[in-house]
């Protein structure tokens, strides 16, 4: 399995010219290269913490759990700190991201049990910047994909994929251990009935959740308008 790994990344390298090309374009050196830096790693500790769906939307906004989570985030850091609304929102967004890592963790497993005891994390990681247009089988990596959704538990079966499970398909395929992947899935994570899986009813209802909390703000927003008014007239 090592062999295989070291042989995605050789092809990985010789991926990087477009990259080196496009880096040829931009300035050797920042304008402030401490802020570039601490950016840089903000981004990248950002997308481990949610595991965005789709990694390639920056504006998190084409899958709408990466639009709910995002919204969540949004919708914190624009209430006080220590308030019932922020924990409301903090515990919606770890639950979130709780399933997120539940799925990431059932891969790794599987992973590791094939022998990729070192290289799981570097096969998971999945970054900002991946894009499908450099996928290798990508028709391949769909329908197996489709085949994960549909014959194991690895994710949901009310939800659609998330996509970034593509991208990590692609590369299994390229090692050629990808029916391998698929036959230890089926094994160790078999399908679930609907009624063995979470209840709706028991879970978090996060867009609700959401639309709550922007309904507060507007509401608000409103008494703050009225309550100006009203001072204006008492003082008129």
């Amino acid at each position: 399995m090592g062999s295989a790994f070291m042989k995605y990344c050789c092809c990985c390298c010789s991926t990087a010219d477009d990259d080196d090309e496009d880096d040829e374009k931009q300035p050797l050196v920042p304008q402030d290269p401490l802020e570039y830096f601490n950016r840089e790693v903000q981004k990248r500790r950002d997308e481990e913490t949610n595991l965005w769906s789709e990694p390639g939307d920056p504006s998190h906004s084409e899958r709408q759990d990466d639009r709910v989570l995002f919204g969540l985030l949004q919708a914190r850091t624009k209430t006080p700190m220590g308030s019932t609304g922020y924990r409301r929102l903090s515990v919606g967004i770890e639950a979130m991201r709780d399933t997120r890592r539940e799925v990431r963790d059932k891969w790794r497993h599987i992973l590791e049990n094939l022998g990729f005891m070192a290289e799981a994390d570097s096969l998971l990681n999945v970054s900002a910047g991946a894009s499908h247009d450099r996928m290798r089988n990508a028709p391949a990596a769909r329908d197996l994909l489709h085949t994960l959704h549909t014959e194991t538990s690895l994710f949901s079966s009310r939800e659609t994929p998330p996509e970034r499970y593509l991208l990590i398909l692609d590369r299994l395929l390229y090692l050629d251990v990808a029916d391998d992947f698929l036959a230890k899935a089926k094994r160790f994570y078999p399908p679930m009935d609907n009624s063995e899986e979470d209840e709706p009813g028991l879970a978090i209802n996060l867009p609700l959740l959401l639309a709550r909390m922007e309904a507060k703000k507007g509401n608000a927003e409103s008494e703050d308008e009225n309550g100006g008014d009203g001072n204006l007239s008492d003082r008129s």
